[in-house]
């Protein structure tokens, strides 16, 4: 049997013909919305995928949490094959035999009553918004027009218009407006700014329970239950976007269960299509979700047949709770390893389950300059906001295969510390 190291030989330092035609496409013919790194995957198997020239690396980014299961997780893939000989697609003016059981066991996972199911996070964001909304006119009764969300400073939630309306990143919306009105930002992390912020118009409190895109940002303890106490005080739904954090990623399925939190709506994605197609949810109880009438929302391709066929296996995997408890004993090590390095090029690691956020000392910074010494290196991970390396590895990653890239990773940060 090959070794690590046999598996992986690679120079990524060195850009070959066949990548560089690969990049040139894109750079000619894609808008420049994203920056990435100098590699052109071509093939996934589990944690390791190859590249155009034949190269191996190890991810340890999961597309963003979407790949908690691998790459090509067996399972997932028979369930996808399995449905393309069946059906695709019917919409949603039509049943299909996957929806409702799909609904009914996200349902049970989650401990709610129904799901609204629609396709990227961004959209399920949106459709938590219009149904806090729509609640809190109906149910809370608030004047027309006049329903306002509260949400936090270092938010990600998507890149709609309405979305970066309330945004504190600069470069999502900068020459994006005129903006949604209906939002307040508070300091994320601060219990006394939100209660400050509640008036009789508060419908809802949206937020995540740990940020990933700022860094991977936990809040302090009892935060979590202190925005339950407040939204319950003053008859608001809190909303928490799980989109990153949730399905396993924390060591919990769902990372309120640290605090043992049970919020109004759950916001669900990325992970929930098994890294196979895009599959979003807003899951709730009846008196929520129950406000919305046919014609008044909906997704051509939301909860489509192919869709909730892999959902359903991806719910089948989570109940087993391997790879939940995976996430926290491997998460915890993960973290131990990287806390006593001590290595003078960190600030701080950030870490909870399987998701560390290594923010840098700014001698140490840029962190894309240390993410392309890891793609050289054959890991993959991303930066964020200049300051702070993302790692989230597929949760099936093996302790031999975790400890690769950790070895890997620490030899790059004690390099930038010297």
């Amino acid at each position: 049997m090959s070794t690590l190291a046999d598996r992986h030989a690679t120079d990524a330092t060195r850009t070959t013909a066949a990548t560089a035609e690969q990049i040139d496409l894109v750079e000619l013919h894609s808008a420049h919305n994203y920056h990435p790194l100098p590699v052109v995957v071509v093939e996934g198997e589990g944690v390791w995928v190859t590249d155009v020239d034949g190269r191996r690396y190890l991810d340890m980014l999961s597309a963003y949490s979407a790949l908690n299961f691998g790459h090509r997780h067996p399972a997932l893939i028979d369930a996808a094959k399995r449905q393309l000989d069946r059906l695709t697609l019917t919409s949603r003016a039509f049943y299909s035999d996957r929806i409702g059981q799909w609904a009914k066991d996200l349902c049970d996972l989650a401990g709610m009553d129904m799901v609204l199911p629609m396709n990227t996070g961004a959209e399920g964001v949106e459709t938590a918004i219009k149904t806090a909304r729509k609640w809190g006119y109906r149910v809370k009764g608030v004047a027309a027009d006049r329903a306002k969300i509260l949400t936090f400073s270092g938010n990600f939630h998507g890149r709609t218009t309405t979305i970066v309306s309330f945004s504190t990143d600069p470069t999502a919306r900068a020459d994006f407006g005129p903006f949604t009105p209906g939002f307040e930002t508070v300091p994320y992390g601060d219990a006394e700014a939100l209660a400050a912020a509640f008036d009789d118009d508060v419908v809802g409190v949206l937020v995540e329970p740990i940020q990933g895109e700022a860094g991977v940002v936990i809040p302090p303890e009892g935060y979590l239950r202190r925005v339950r106490e407040l939204c319950d005080r003053y008859g608001a739904l809190m909303i928490a976007d799980e989109i990153q954090s949730g399905l396993g990623r924390t060591g919990y399925t769902f990372a309120v269960e640290h605090e043992q939190v049970r919020p109004d709506i759950l916001i669900l994605g990325k992970a929930l299509g098994g890294g196979i197609v895009p599959l979003s949810a807003v899951v709730a109880d009846r008196q929520v979700l129950g406000v919305f009438k046919p014609g008044e929302h909906g997704s051509t391709f939301g909860g489509n047949p192919f869709a909730c066929a892999i959902g359903l296996e991806v719910i089948r995997l989570l109940r087993t709770g391997e790879y939940q408890q995976r996430s926290k004993e491997l998460g915890a090590h993960m973290a131990s390893r990287l806390r006593d390095a001590g290595l003078a090029a960190v600030k701080q690691i950030r870490a909870r389950g399987l998701w560390a956020g290594i923010e840098l000392v700014p001698d140490a910074m840029p962190a894309r300059a240390r993410c392309e010494d890891l793609l050289a290196e054959g890991v993959l991970a991303k930066d964020t906001h200049e300051t702070t390396i993302r790692l989230a590895p597929p949760l099936m990653i093996s302790q031999d295969d975790l400890d690769w890239a950790l070895d890997r990773i620490l030899g790059v940060l004690d390099r930038a510390s010297a």
